[in-house]
């Protein structure tokens, strides 16, 4: 195991281990924790009292952050020739269709989302090899396929971000920047945990949010008081 450096070591310290810290505690030390030169991502992780191997608790869904992700999303919309003007206007950085499809069959994935219209599901059907794995296929679920594709591309553009819980029932997101304000990496912590109780499958049973933990990139995880969260 490599050893810590300087600052990773102070970071860590400045984390009380064993403590649970309210969300208003989190979100002001993840920003002192933070030891990168960049502007790392400010990362929630949510622990749920969830089986997702059965379908009737699988939880997924999306939610508009109030401060945004603080990430610059490149959006390829893939639409008819009449909808192309519309959504360069609402800010995709890629527009079009069959050369688009043509391009993504030979590997390219330049992009964080994918947004086109219900029509047009049968081409990108056959795109699923590709798009699959790296979850940029389109889905009605998550708003990615709607006839109202330049509202689905400024939301997106906005801060919505579509989330899953994996295997080990966990939902992983980020959140924000930690140049973010601690209040505004607080507002966007809480409205997605009020998201996530939303969507509570009726047959969870027990405990739902079991951990809530608060970090930047490569930082410690903060943990955080799940009660704490509807504080205001």
């Amino acid at each position: 195991m490599s050893k810590l450096t300087k600052k990773q070591k102070l970071a860590v310290e400045k984390v009380e281990a064993g403590k649970s810290y309210t969300l208003k505690e989190a979100s002001a030390l993840v920003k002192e924790v933070n030891y990168t030169t960049f502007d790392a991502s400010v990362d929630l992780d949510v622990r749920l009292g969830v089986d997702p191997r059965q379908a009737n608790q699988m939880v997924r869904g999306v939610v508009s952050l109030p401060h945004g992700t603080g990430k610059q999303v490149r959006v390829l919309a893939l639409v008819t020739p009449d909808q192309e003007a519309a959504a360069k206007e609402a800010g995709a950085d890629f527009v079009g269709l069959d050369d688009y499809i043509e391009k993504i069959k030979g590997g390219w994935t330049d992009v964080d989302v994918i947004i086109t219209q219900p029509a047009i599901m049968g081409k990108i059907g056959a795109l699923g090899r590709v798009l699959g794995p790296r979850n940029l296929m389109p889905n009605p679920k998550s708003g990615t396929v709607t006839n109202d594709v330049a509202t689905a591309v400024k939301e997106v553009k906005q801060g919505k971000i579509d989330f899953k819980v994996d295997k080990a029932g966990i939902v992983h997101v980020s959140i924000g920047k930690v140049s973010f304000s601690p209040d505004h990496i607080r507002d966007n912590a809480k409205e997605f945990v009020a998201t996530l109780n939303k969507l509570k499958p009726s047959a969870a049973k027990g405990v739902y949010i079991k951990s809530v933990y608060l970090s930047s990139t490569m930082s410690p995880g903060i943990k955080v008081d799940p009660k704490s969260v509807d504080e205001i």
